[in-house]
């Protein structure tokens, strides 16, 4: 059974990695976006910065909240006791 557990690990901490990295690009993306309105400016750039703050910022939030979830799952499923203030050796 233990064995199990490290795959299912194994397995989230893959889809944790790849999806964090995923969410820090977009975020990174989403940074641009605001440069580039800043740059051009006038109603282009508020239409631009609406749809950054409205649409995209929260699905990075829900989505990394998530995958937050998933790493936690995979560090208690291997056995690591990662948010306990004692540390059993």
């Amino acid at each position: 059974m233990k064995a199990f557990f490290k795959k299912i690990s194994t397995v989230l901490k893959t889809i944790f990695g790849y999806g964090i990295m995923l969410c820090l690009f977009a975020g990174g993306l989403t940074f641009l976006g605001y440069i580039a309105a800043l740059i051009i400016g006038g109603n282009t750039a508020a239409t631009i910065c609406f749809v950054i703050y409205k649409k995209i910022i929260p699905i990075i939030v829900y989505t990394s909240s998530v995958l937050v979830l998933l790493g936690l799952l995979a560090m208690y499923l291997n056995g690591e006791l990662a948010l306990t203030a004692k540390k059993n050796k």
